[in-house]
């Protein structure tokens, strides 16, 4: 029996993200900078006679696998491109590990999958630069998860600049279990033209170097998330005062709060306190993905 190809997809978190212009399109630019962490929803591929999509794990019941998952979106866009590429149809299998409608990406990265997978089943190079292109007509995220690693975005997210240095450091995510759709918390935002994100120090390499640097920055769509859902500033604050918490903010357009550590063993053990206080939420403490 063939062992199914496997890809993961990491959970996106915006360390910063500053809302900078409202565009004619109705659309936002934003300015963020943007990592991934070890936590993961998996995706599974198999030959088989025709393209199918079955979706298990704790979140699974959040998500349709008919055509408006974005992992059947991304399989019927890279066949509408290339549509001899692939000669097999694919059985896949999407193990739902992440929260949906979440702010850290989780549809986006399953989407970003299932393109890594079809780009290695083709009968030919694919070039990234068009892998990247088909990655944007699915979602602003999915282009940054598609490279998964350090980097920042610009533009509604299509704009990506990958950071060849990064600190290691580990992260704890804490989402309350209350989606949030990205559009209500936008219609909520009060300034449309922030200021971008300070320049970068270079080379970044330290996290004390990351700190002050964030310390600077922020994220925009924090305070109408929190509008909505007042227990995002909640667990912000108790997040803020686990030890060795560098940073305690909201990742994207929420609700999932991230708290940044310089130690696995710090991240643990401010894992295993919001638990406690929270049991009730999703928690997870992972390092995150570094060049």
């Amino acid at each position: 029996m063939v062992e199914p190809t496997v890809q993961l997809a990491p959970a996106k978190v915006n360390l910063a993200l500053h809302v900078t212009r409202r565009r004619e399109d109705g659309y936002h630019d934003l300015e963020s900078l943007v990592v991934f962490a070890d936590v993961a929803d998996e995706l599974a591929a198999s030959p088989a006679e025709i393209d199918s999509l079955t979706i298990s794990g704790p979140f699974a019941r959040a998500l349709g696998a008919g055509e408006t998952n974005l992992v059947s979106r991304a399989i019927t866009a890279f066949r509408a491109r290339w549509p001899e590429a692939v000669q097999t149809g694919l059985a896949l299998h999407l193990t739902k590990n992440l929260p949906v409608a979440a702010g850290i990406g989780g549809g986006s990265a399953d989407a970003a999958a299932a393109l890594r997978l079809m780009a290695g089943y083709a009968d030919r190079t694919i070039a990234v630069s068009d892998l990247a292109d088909m990655a944007a007509g699915l979602g602003a995220d999915v282009p940054a998860c598609l490279v998964s690693m350090p980097l920042v975005a610009r533009g509604v997210g299509e704009v990506l600049a990958p950071l060849p240095e990064f600190p290691a450091l580990h992260i704890v995510l804490v989402n309350p279990m209350i989606p949030l759709v990205t559009a209500d918390v936008f219609r909520r935002l009060r300034a449309h033209d922030n200021y971008p994100l300070p320049e970068l120090p270079s080379p970044l390499t330290r996290p004390a170097q990351l700190g002050l640097w964030l310390a600077e920055t922020r994220n925009d769509l924090q305070p109408p998330a929190v509008k909505l859902v007042p227990v995002i500033g909640d667990i912000v604050a108790q997040l803020a005062e686990t030890q060795g918490c560098i940073l305690a903010r909201m990742s994207g357009s929420g609700a999932t709060v991230f708290g940044l550590f310089g130690s696995g063993g710090q991240a643990h053990q401010a894992a295993q306190v919001m638990r406690a206080a929270n049991p009730d939420h999703w928690v997870a403490a992972a390092p995150l993905i570094v060049p």
